[in-house]
C-alpha cells in the first residue's frame, strides 16, 4: 500500500500567531506553507485578510493565496480540488506540506479526504434567502441556519451571506444539514499522516487583546483606505464577507464615527475568534500549546520538536 503524505496542519483562532509558526516550522523542516483560509485567496484583500507580506513570509512559497478576483465565488468543493494535488507535488518534491489558517471547514475537508457531490440547487429558495438576507438581514439569515445547522453556522461570519444561504438551502432541499451531509459524503480513506498544531490561550483575555491591536495595526496598515477601494467595486459580494469591509462601510457611509467602526470591528473579530475555537475544540486531533502559559519561545520549540518526531515516525514506518 502506498505510504500516506505526511502533512502537518497549524490552527486556531485569527491573531493566535499561526502564520508566524507555520514559517518557522517550514524554515526549520523545509516545507512549504499552504493556505486554508477562505479569504486570503482573494487579490487586493490583503490587510483585512491577514496575509502575510513577501518579507513576512521570509522566501517561504505560500500557496492557494491571491489567485481569484473579489467578485467570484469559491466553494469548500473548490477548495479541496485544488489542495490535494498542490500537496501532493509539494511532498514529491521533497517539501513538507504545512496547512495553515483559521477556515477549519477547508482544512477538515482537505485531510478527511471528504468526496463532494454535486449540490442540489433551486433558484427560487436561493432567490427568497437572497431577498430575505436584503430585507432582515445577514445575521437573521445566520440565525435561522443556526437552528438548523448549528455546526455549519459555527464556522461562518454572519457576514457570510452566500454560504449561508447554501446551507439553508441544502436543508430546505433534502431536510439534512449540510454539515451532516458532508460527514456522510466521507467515501475514501485519507492519503494524508496529519500533525494538527493548536494555538490558543489559557486566558480568552490576551487573545481578545492581541485581536484589539492587531485592528489596530490594520488601521495603521491603510485598512480604511483598501475598505474604500474594495466597496467601490460594484460587484462586491464577496468582499463583504471579509471582517473589516462590512463594519468600516458605516463609517464610510455616514453613519457611525470612525472610532465607533473599529470598536465595531474588534468586537466582530472577537466574536468569530470564538467561533473559530468552538470549531476546532471538537477535534480531539489538536494538539494544543496555551502560549500564554509556555510563552511563544518554549511553544516554537515544542512545537518544532513535536513535529519532528512526528515525521521521524512517517518516515520510518513500514
Amino acid at each position: 500500500m502506498e505510504k500516506k503524505i505526511p502533512v502537518v496542519a497549524v490552527v486556531g483562532p485569527t491573531a493566535s500567531g499561526k502564520t508566524g509558526m507555520a514559517i518557522l516550522l517550514a524554515k526549520r523542516l523545509n516545507g512549504e506553507i499552504v493556505s486554508a483560509d477562505s479569504m486570503q485567496v482573494y487579490r487586493r484583500m490583503d490587510i483585512a485578510t491577514a496575509k502575510p507580506t513577501l518579507e513576512e513570509r521570509q522566501g517561504i512559497p505560500h500557496h492557494l493565496m491571491d489567485f481569484l478576483e473579489p467578485e467570484e465565488t469559491f466553494s469548500v468543493a473548490e477548495y479541496v480540488k485544488r489542495a490535494h494535488p498542490l500537496l501532493s507535488d509539494i511532498h514529491k518534491r521533497g517539501k513538507l506540506p504545512i496547512l495553515v489558517g483559521g477556515t477549519g471547514l477547508y482544512i477538515s475537508s482537505v485531510l478527511d479526504n471528504i468526496q463532494f457531490a454535486e449540490n442540489k440547487s433551486d433558484p427560487l429558495v436561493r432567490e427568497e434567502l437572497t431577498l430575505l438576507a436584503q430585507e432582515k438581514g445577514s445575521v437573521a439569515l445566520w440565525e435561522e441556519l443556526r437552528k438548523i445547522d448549528p455546526e455549519l453556522a459555527a464556522q461562518l461570519h454572519p457576514n457570510n451571506t452566500g454560504r449561508i444561504i447554501r446551507g439553508i438551502e441544502a436543508f430546505r432541499l433534502t431536510g439534512i444539514p449540510m454539515s451532516v451531509q458532508m460527514k456522510k459524503s466521507r467515501k475514501q480513506e485519507t492519503p494524508y499522516q496529519v500533525k494538527k498544531i493548536g494555538l490558543t490561550f489559557a486566558d480568552r483575555a490576551c487573545l481578545y487583546e492581541r485581536i484589539n491591536r492587531r485592528v489596530d495595526q490594520m488601521m495603521q496598515q491603510g485598512l480604511l483606505e483598501e475598505t474604500r477601494t474594495i466597496l467601490e467595486n460594484p460587484n462586491r459580494k464577496t468582499a463583504c464577507q471579509a471582517i473589516g469591509y462590512k463594519e468600516l462601510e458605516g463609517y464610510l457611509d455616514g453613519c457611525c464615527s470612525l472610532e465607533e467602526a473599529v470598536e465595531h470591528l474588534k468586537q466582530e473579530t472577537r466574536r468569530y475568534a470564538k467561533r473559530q475555537l468552538t470549531w476546532f475544540r471538537r477535534d480531539p486531533q489538536i494538539e494544543w500549546y496555551k502560549l500564554d502559559e509556555i510563552g511563544t519561545a518554549e511553544a516554537e520549540k515544542k512545537i518544532g520538536d513535536s513535529v519532528e518526531n512526528f515525521l521521524k515516525v512517517c518516515y520510518t514506518e513500514k
